[in-house]
């Protein structure tokens, strides 16, 4: 595969298949794999989602891949490359096919208001510093049918599109885009470079929400993201509230986004 990025990607690891890339990632992690390590497989039986949910990845049918970070910066920053990694994938789906996939805040796209790619973030510190970073990235590619439970919220780009761009070409839109965008990250410090492009693509943006907490549900209209990557909610009486995404669930009120 013909990479354009400078250290993302460098090295390159496929396999026909694993029990999940950021699983094998991991892995790789605590063996000394380098920062900027790639792993994408053609097939996982053990793919993973947020809050511990399973990934649906029919064999061969879509883009399977994790990225190795090893950024030296405070953990609390480490969640705002989940939404780095949404606005780029967004950007490489835009690139490859011409369409616009919108942004389910805080690790999803969406086409036709169904879900069309997954993100994954998980972190490993060692004392008080990071250790590494596993960002994951599932894209529905080629399925036509999806299954009874799942078709009504599931899409893929062979759906929307009339064809699935090829798996490899896929990735290296993101692998491109992220590298981009994850520079210019670490030197700005936070996502105020990209906050007017990313509210540009949220689905939610202007639409109310409803925002399950513990204990809580609570009703708002979203406003878009601050430079943290955190989600800003107009609620009925007037207040601003910051939603954090480890913390909560945010949920359309008419439909999936």
């Amino acid at each position: 595969m013909e990479l354009k990025t400078k250290w993302l990607g460098k090295p390159w690891n496929f396999a026909e298949e694993t029990d999940s890339t950021n699983d094998w990632a991991k892995r790789e992690a605590g063996k000394g794999a380098p920062d900027g390590a790639v792993f994408l497989v053609r097939n996982q039986t053990k793919g993973k989602g947020r809050r511990g949910r399973s990934w649906a990845d029919p064999k061969g049918s879509g883009l399977a891949m994790s990225l190795l970070l090893r950024p030296d910066m405070a953990p609390e920053r480490a969640p705002m490359m989940t939404v780095l990694m949404g606005l780029s994938a967004a950007q490489a789906v835009a690139d490859v096919t011409g369409k616009t996939a919108l942004i389910k805040w805080p690790n999803d796209l969406v086409m036709s208001g169904k879900k069309l790619c997954g993100i994954l973030t998980e972190m490993s510190m060692q004392g008080s510093k990071i250790a590494y970073v596993v960002i994951g990235i599932g894209i529905n590619l080629t399925v036509e049918k999806f299954s009874e439970e799942i078709k009504d919220k599931a899409t893929s780009l062979k759906l929307e599109c009339g064809e699935a761009p090829h798996v490899e070409r896929m990735a290296a839109a993101v692998l491109e885009r992220f590298e981009q965008n994850y520079e210019r990250f670490l030197a700005a410090g936070d996502l105020s470079p990209f906050k007017e492009e990313y509210d540009s693509l949220l689905a939610s943006r202007g639409r109310e929400v409803k925002i399950l907490e513990k204990g809580r549900e609570l009703v708002g209209t979203c406003l878009g993201i601050d430079e943290t990557g955190e989600l800003l909610v107009r609620t009925p009486d007037g207040e601003c509230k910051t939603v954090f995404a480890g913390e909560v669930s945010v949920r359309g009120l008419y439909g999936y986004v």
